[in-house]
């Protein structure tokens, strides 16, 4: 086989079945650097970092997707239809839509609503609720509890908005008990859903549009490691 567009990897095997993906390509190497055994980068194309290696002895990998549903739906349709990637952890931060959705809290996306059009590629004849993987889902949430480590379990947007002309629309998804707010869960979804494979998005909040508090961006990808050995522990 020959490279992706996108993923400078010539052959199957390089990368694991199970891949971490962080929007931010430094996130990657962060878990990559202080987690991971032996590991071996694989991909530095557009600097969307990717390594793999072992955590507690199982092989794992880690990559950048960068942000939004369009580019988390080209990187993670590759490593589906090109790499034999069989479960994708999306692994990332949110915005809280409800007051006991505090900032750091770790949320588990169980299924993604969307303003997006993503799922009209698929010609479905009504709407599809793009939803996490049972199998990761449990698994996460019992990893969860074994740690001591409080999650909460729901429904999360996927937005293709950051900047809305409507600053009080939020509070449309939030009376419906939407709990935060990020970018690309639903394409991850949709793609996993399509071929059969598993997927999950665990969130660490990291600001709030019910009490304004936010984290810096240096906390954003250095610090959110809960949620991370979570997500190691689901290979």
């Amino acid at each position: 086989m020959i490279p992706t567009p996108h993923i400078g990897v010539a052959e199957k095997g390089v990368i694991a079945e199970t891949i971490l993906l962080p929007g931010d390509p430094l996130r990657a190497k962060f878990i990559a650097d202080n987690y991971l055994e032996d590991p071996v980068q694989f991909n530095a194309v557009r600097n969307m970092l990717g390594y793999t290696g072992a955590y507690k002895g199982k092989k794992i990998s880690v990559m950048g997707t960068g942000m939004g549903i369009p580019s988390i739906g080209i990187y993670s349709y590759e490593l589906i239809h090109f790499y034999g990637v069989k479960n994708l952890i999306r692994v990332g931060s949110c915005g809280s839509f409800q007051e006991d959705v505090k900032v750091r809290d770790i949320i588990i996306g169980m299924a993604a609503s969307t303003n997006s059009d993503y799922a009209s590629q698929f010609d479905l004849p009504g709407t599809f609720a793009p939803a996490a993987s049972w199998t990761l889902l449990k698994k996460a949430v019992d990893v969860a509890e074994q740690k001591g480590i409080a999650v909460k379990v729901g429904n999360i947007l996927s937005s293709d908005i950051f900047y809305d002309d409507n600053q009080d629309s939020w509070k449309k998804w939030a009376r419906m008990g939407v709990m935060a707010v990020e970018m690309e869960a639903a394409a991850l979804y949709l793609n996993a859903a399509r071929a059969g494979v598993n997927a999950l998005c665990i969130l660490t909040v990291s600001d709030s549009l019910v009490s304004h508090e936010l984290v810096s961006a240096e906390e954003r990808q250095n610090t959110f490691t809960q949620m991370m050995e979570i997500a190691l522990e689901l290979a």
